[in-house]
């Protein structure tokens, strides 16, 4: 089973926008730019890669900068256009093989929406924001700012806004540790596998 992380596409094309000098709140600017790198992410889940131009960015893409400027960046179509194209030539080339988990905030309602098996993922912000604080090392209060200001962001948004797909199952996660979640989550995959 192979893993695609959509958000680490995003997150790669803020931080080449940012290392090039693009005003990235700038849709013009973004959208003249957006097509110039090369940007592959790996989709081994014991090792998941993201590059730009070859170069391993994987850290990067996790920094302030990128955390502050990726959802002016995601919300400009043609970025948006750009990356779906690269999601949906990875989905088909992997899926056929081994089968694929796409992460993603559109990947149900847009980027594959005939996907078997769709789940929406959700939690209470606190929640939220206290897992992205222990990954991150950050503090929890501006990270559940942050986080409630994206989600405003992007379920705002004129191209692919945040919403429950169609035939979508909706777990909340907020009482859950990570391997109750896995569990539910698998025993789910396995509920749809039995019926088809």
């Amino acid at each position: 089973m192979r893993y695609l992380d959509t958000g680490a596409m995003f997150r790669a094309m803020t931080w080449w926008l940012l290392g090039e000098g693009v005003d990235v709140h700038d849709p013009a600017a973004v959208a003249a730019r957006c097509s110039e790198p090369e940007i592959v992410s790996g989709t081994d889940p014991l090792d998941p890669t993201i590059t730009v131009d070859g170069v391993d960015v994987a850290a990067e893409i996790r920094s302030d900068p990128v955390n502050a400027a990726v959802s002016p960046v995601s919300v400009v179509p043609e970025v948006r256009t750009r990356l779906l194209q690269l999601q949906r030539e990875t989905i088909a080339r992997d899926a056929a093989v081994t089968g694929i988990v796409v992460e993603g905030r559109d990947i149900g309602s847009v980027v594959a929406p005939d996907a078997p098996v769709k789940l929406y993922l959700s939690a209470d912000p606190s929640a939220r924001a206290v897992r992205r604080a222990a990954e991150a090392g950050g503090d929890v209060a501006a990270t559940q700012e942050s986080l409630l200001a994206r989600d405003r962001i992007d379920s705002s948004r004129a191209t692919a806004p945040l919403t429950m797909a169609d035939g979508a199952v909706h777990l909340d996660t907020t009482p859950y540790t990570l391997d109750e979640v896995i569990d539910r989550v698998v025993a789910l995959v396995e509920d749809v596998e039995a019926r088809t």
